[in-house]
């Protein structure tokens, strides 16, 4: 093997292909078949071939890359997410690059900036941020996820999280608890669940009692439960606004000497690999959100086929996906 970097004319001699063709594997590109495919990226893993990404961005006006920018790799919300984003563009040999909003924001970096410098086709914005998040009119977006203030000429893919934070409350309420908090954050998901779960609560005659604000985290779950229960020791379930301030609710129960499920219930939201767990089995609600991605990435491929802003294009379409209960070890009649 020559002492220089191996070039793609080395991978196309070493595979006995044309340089064109070998272009077209490294850019995931549909139409080569499989044995050949196997056979070029071969070649690249002996010699030690790695693309230039900058060059092959530089040689065309399309980089086959699809953005997605994200609020907080901390939070599993965005696991499902992201694998059902994942699954709608492979058939299209598009490949997604992550920005989060925080990763960069002591550089006064935008998210959006960022991927628009890699030149990307098109991006998925499942974050806060409007309007500063908005990619400049030409590149196609998709909105992934209840948020605020969404300008109307984007298309938003989201769970029906309405639908989520009744379904909650109502299985609270129909396993017989009268007294429920719900413990809450800030943010689009997280407002449209409060006012829904306090719909329902009225609804069935439960006093509506709300705790928390800040950062939809397990340290504001546990600090708004905590408050909760010695606020009103008469209370018997708690609705988190998502799993993770699910698991904070349940530190706090446990560390009023209280049981769950026996003493108080508890249900999140999300259906996080953290609520399968056999550790936690959390009873939650399912947005199905590798369908909300997946649906995300069929939009966006759409919008980048068709012309954003050409005549012609489809209208901005909104699109709620139903949720589901899913019911596990945390919740059950109350027992005091």
């Amino acid at each position: 093997m020559p002492d220089r970097a191996p070039t793609i004319i080395d991978v196309a001699a070493r595979a006995g292909v044309s340089k064109s063709l070998v272009s077209m594997v490294m850019r995931a590109d549909p139409g080569v078949s499989p044995r050949r495919r196997d056979a070029v990226l071969a070649a690249a893993a002996e010699l030690g071939y790695r693309p230039n990404r900058a060059a092959a961005i530089l040689a065309g006006t399309r980089t086959r890359t699809i953005g997605v920018v994200v609020d907080d790799f901390r939070n599993p919300w965005f696991v499902p997410l992201l694998d059902g984003i994942r699954d709608a563009l492979a058939p299209h040999g598009l490949r997604l690059t992550l920005a989060d909003v925080r990763a960069n924001a002591h550089l006064g970096s935008s998210p959006i900036d960022d991927l628009l410098s890699l030149r990307v086709d098109g991006v998925v914005l499942a974050a806060e941020g409007f309007p500063d998040l908005v990619a400049p009119s030409g590149t196609p977006v998709v909105v992934a996820g209840a948020r605020g203030d969404v300008p109307a000429d984007l298309d938003v893919v989201a769970s029906d999280e309405s639908a989520g934070g009744r379904l909650a409350v109502a299985h609270l309420v129909g396993a017989g608890h009268r007294h429920v908090v719900h413990v809450t954050g800030s943010g689009g998901p997280a407002t449209v669940r409060r006012e829904a779960a306090v719909a329902e609560m009225v609804a069935s005659g439960v006093e509506p009692l709300v705790y928390g604000s800040g950062p939809t985290s397990e340290a504001t779950g546990y600090e708004g439960t905590r408050r909760a229960l010695a606020e009103h020791p008469e209370v018997t379930a708690v609705f988190a606004a998502n799993d993770v301030m699910a698991m904070g609710a349940i530190a706090a129960v446990r560390e009023a000497g209280l049981r769950v499920p026996e003493d108080v219930s508890v249900i999140g939201n999300d259906e996080t690999p953290l609520a399968s767990s056999p550790l936690l089995r959390l009873t939650t609600v399912d947005p199905h959100n590798e369908e909300v991605g997946r649906l995300a990435a069929v939009r966006l491929v759409e919008r980048i086929a068709g012309g954003v802003g050409a005549a012609g294009a489809p209208t901005p379409t909104r699109t709620l996906v139903d949720p589901t209960l899913v019911v596990r070890a945390t919740t059950g009649p109350p027992r005091r």
